[in-house]
């Protein structure tokens, strides 16, 4: 799976000279992040970190990610919609993980009130990997799907003119018009445009709800800025922002500072750390409204691990998404192994088996963002104290993907140019809006390549693991 840049990456004088105009490159074309030492600030910006050249993926998986977004966007919706089937698949997790459990808790209360919604919109992105068989030919294997705040859609966008840029230099100009065009950014913002129209009012605002530190701040405004350029208004609100300032009327309108909210963004809410009493309250107080919430509650339960493990059980995409064989078909195709830990003979044979053989399995908690993972002796040392605890429950077991590395050099401030053995993850974008009971977007919105050292098991971008990249199709 080599990409033709291996006689360049042979010529150190030409990779000093391509790292420093990549950097240059990309603080032109607003590849940015804010800096850990001044989070809330853009007096003084870096570059957000990238590889230098882009990395080959199979044309052949390229597409399939693309072909079947659609129907795993279906698939979250119908999840969404099914009460049955998210209190019966999250009822050991809900026991265990206070967070889930949580969350759960005011999907219920919501549910039980009726709903104010009426539009919904879903924002996703589903990952995956190349899994190297034995006979060594690449398959697609899905690591997760994301549900909420599904993050470098804009700096994604941006990162392709970079690389584009980087093979003209090097002499690859030929190799540089192949890349793939991208521009996520403008796709995740159709679907808001689309949710905000039907919601109906033209006065009303789009709120972006944004974490307390904002580093990754202009990953944000490329999105924000779409919506501007079609004169819908955008404001940034934190929980605490809500807690204080948010009310609905008797139509259960929300308003935040006297101005009607028509869609809700999350890129916050995602892990426990989010939370405390006063910003649970404002969670119930966006759920109970009627605005359009990005995702709404059920919709982030669904991306949640124990769904994802309990979807490969036989019947289970049948159940879901009925008469509709192919779409069921093209999901399955991209499913690793997942295993239930919940008590019980299976899962105390998921358990024991994974303390055999460590190293083939991944050990996945109820949580978003990167770096929640557990390998090799840690999953043994885990595992073995929690064997026996329904502890173990808030866990589920996962195949061990092993994709085949490539080299690349990994540009990030202040470390040192060296060559590395990278794996990458494909991130696909969906978006879909349905109102009442009927589909009105679904769409695939882009993708999203991030890579990493094989020294490191687990992180994302925004965990400061791995660095954004472009696909180049081999």
């Amino acid at each position: 799976m080599a990409a033709p840049w291996e006689d360049v990456l042979r010529e150190e004088a030409a990779v000093r000279e391509a790292a420093r105009l990549a950097v240059d490159a990309a603080l032109l074309a607003g590849v940015l992040m804010r800096t850990e030492e001044e989070p809330n600030a853009s007096e003084v910006v870096n570059y957000a970190p990238f590889t230098l050249l882009p990395s080959a993926v199979p044309s052949a998986l390229f597409e399939q990610a693309y072909a079947v977004q659609q129907d795993f966007n279906l698939l979250v919706d119908a999840i969404s919609q099914n009460r049955e089937f998210l209190e019966h698949t999250l009822a050991s997790t809900i026991k265990v993980d206070d967070f889930t459990a949580r969350l759960f808790r005011i999907y219920t209360q919501v549910l039980e009130e009726g709903l104010a919604q009426s539009v919904f919109l879903g924002i996703n992105r589903s990952d995956y990997m190349f899994d190297c068989g034995a006979d060594g030919t690449p398959a697609l294997k899905q690591i997760e799907i994301n549900t909420i705040a599904a993050s470098f859609g804009g700096l994604t966008s941006r990162t392709l003119a970079v690389h584009r840029q980087v093979l003209k230099v090097l002499g690859k100009a030929e190799e540089a018009s192949r890349l793939v065009p991208n521009n996520p950014s403008q796709g995740l913002a159709l679907g808001i445009v689309k949710a905000w129209e039907l919601y109906g009012s033209q006065s009303a605002v789009v709120m972006f709800l944004v974490e307390e530190v904002q580093r990754n701040i202009f990953d944000q405004r490329c999105v924000e800025n779409e919506l501007w350029n079609r004169n819908i208004r955008v404001i940034r609100k934190r929980f605490r922002d809500v807690f204080e300032k948010g009310s609905l009327d008797d139509a259960r309108r929300l308003y935040i500072d006297g101005q009607e909210v028509a869609v809700v963004y999350y890129r916050e809410g995602y892990v426990p750390q989010n939370y405390d009493p006063q910003n649970w309250e404002a969670r119930l107080l966006l759920e109970r409204s009627r605005a359009v919430k990005c995702p709404d509650i059920a919709t982030q339960l669904a991306g949640t691990k124990k769904v994802q493990q309990e979807l490969t059980r036989p019947g289970t995409l049948e159940r879901l998404l009925p008469g509709r064989a192919a779409s069921v078909a093209r999901i399955r195709a991209t499913f690793a192994g997942l295993y239930s830990l919940d008590l019980g003979e299976e899962g105390d044979k998921v358990a024991a088996k994974a303390i055999a053989a460590p190293d083939c399995f991944v050990l996945k908690p109820q949580r978003e963002g990167g770096g929640n993972n557990l390998y090799g002796e840690e999953l043994r040392h885990v595992l073995e104290k929690i064997k026996d605890s329904p502890e173990r429950t808030s866990y589920i077991l996962m195949d061990k993907i092993k994709p085949q590395p490539s080299k690349n050099y990994l540009l990030r401030p202040h470390s040192p140019l060296k060559i590395s053995e990278c794996i990458s993850e494909l991130g696909i974008f969906g978006v879909y809006v349905r109102q009442g009971k009927e589909m009105m977007m679904n769409k695939s919105a882009g993708h999203l390549l991030r890579t990493k050292a094989i020294e490191h098991a687990d992180g994302g971008v925004a965990a400061g693991v791995a660095v954004l990249d472009t696909p180049y199709l081999v």
